[in-house]
């Protein structure tokens, strides 16, 4: 499929990654278009859509994902719905092998000080897809997407990378909320702030380091480059919530590639206020899960944020009701596209968004099968493609 978006035509691909092996889905995989900045990464399907101007359909797309081997398929092969196979390293390589560095805190410190050297330190603008769902218990309340250009200061700078909005649709059916959940709603902010390494003051900070232990785990491999995995966890007496998960390390140049990790919610109160700043009285909230994923890739020898994903979920206590409410925040944010740039930030002031701003409903969007156009978006995974469907006929009916 092909059709014309602005100054240049664009084809559509679209298809399905699985692993070679048990056929099953691979989620977070990473599609990039040879020789650009243009990508993709598939959803909790495996699926992936994939917008592509005309110029660069001689060229081959390379499909990655951490644990498989490359992939690299000519763009003019692909058409729709095309199923793309990876296949499955086994690493041999066990912890005691590693020799960077035999201390697995060490090496972790190592990484972080890296970013001066290794991660992009040129003022990037990048344009990203960013979506967020809100379920009270398994029904959808609320859908929200949206086109936003991400303004990332260098990794060398203590400076705050800034956010303005490009295009966004809504739908939140405010019956199916109460006015707790809505102040659950996180905003692009929230999955900028999972880049661990342009933020450590989030889960990292110089005084946590110490209340964790970190271990070395079985090694893996993202094509032909080893990768080092440290587990990490907060040690036993440390009593306030910490964070624990696992730190994917390039063997070769110590960068962070890939991040996943949960906070310790065992103890309500504590957990709880990491998230709730202000609550009636009469209600009691706190977190049941709180898992978080963040990836990076390289590009002309310089790692930089792609992707992230925040799952969230809540009990919310009203005294005096029979029952609890459980809520869901689901986020994820992929970068698509991005360019070196001297672009200022007084120059595009007016569209810049808070970090606490939550997007405004906009549910025209949703009547528009083409409302994205030329933009990159992560294909919606069959939960929220029936949710979308809803809205439609929804919209048809009024």
């Amino acid at each position: 499929m092909s059709y014309a978006q602005g100054e240049e035509a664009v084809k559509e691909i679209t298809g399905l990654v699985i692993d070679a092996e048990t056929h099953e889905p691979l989620m977070f995989s990473d599609l990039v278009i040879n020789g650009s900045n243009i990508s993709t990464v598939s959803n909790s399907d495996g699926e992936f859509i994939l917008k592509i101007p005309i110029s660069y359909s001689e060229k081959n797309i390379t499909i990655s994902r951490l644990g498989y081997g490359k992939k690299f398929i000519p763009i003019s092969s692909i058409g729709r719905n095309y199923k793309i196979e990876l296949d499955p390293i086994l690493t041999q390589l066990q912890p005691v092998e590693i020799t960077a560095l035999k201390d697995a805190k060490a090496l972790f410190i190592e990484c972080l000080k890296n970013k001066h050297s290794i991660y992009n330190n040129d003022h990037t603008v990048m344009t990203a897809f960013y979506r967020e769902t809100i379920k009270k218990r398994r029904k959808n309340a609320s859908l929200s997407e949206a086109i936003v250009q991400i303004h990332k200061r260098p990794y060398n700078s203590t400076r705050q990378d800034a956010i303005n909005l490009i295009k966004a649709r809504k739908n939140t059916n405010y019956d199916r909320l109460d006015t707790i959940a809505l102040k659950l709603q996180g905003g692009p902010f929230s999955n900028l702030y999972t880049d661990i390494i342009k933020y450590p003051e989030y889960i990292f900070t110089e005084e946590d380091i110490p209340l964790y232990n970190f271990s070395y785990d079985k090694s893996t491999r993202n094509d032909n480059n080893l990768i080092y995995v440290i587990n990490f966890k907060q040690k036993p007496h440390i009593q306030a919530p910490l964070f624990y998960g696992k730190l994917y390390i390039d063997a070769k140049t110590l960068a962070l590639t890939s991040a996943v990790f949960s906070l310790n919610v065992e103890n309500k109160e504590l957990s709880s206020r990491m998230y709730v700043r202000k609550k009636p009285k009469k209600v009691d909230v706190y977190p049941t899960e709180a898992n978080y994923r963040v990836n990076y890739r390289t590009q002309n020898g310089k790692w930089y944020y792609s992707y992230s994903n925040i799952l969230l979920t809540f009990k919310v206590n009203w005294k005096g009701k029979l029952f609890n409410s459980t809520y869901t925040l689901n986020s994820e944010m992929a970068v698509t596209d991005w360019e070196v740039s001297n672009t200022k930030l007084a120059d595009i002031r007016q569209n810049i968004i808070r970090p606490n701003t939550i997007l405004t409903d906009k549910v025209s969007g949703f009547r528009d099968p083409e409302f994205w156009g030329k933009y990159n978006i992560i294909e919606p995974d069959k939960t929220i493609e029936t949710a979308i469907k809803k809205i439609q006929r929804q919209l048809n009916k009024s």
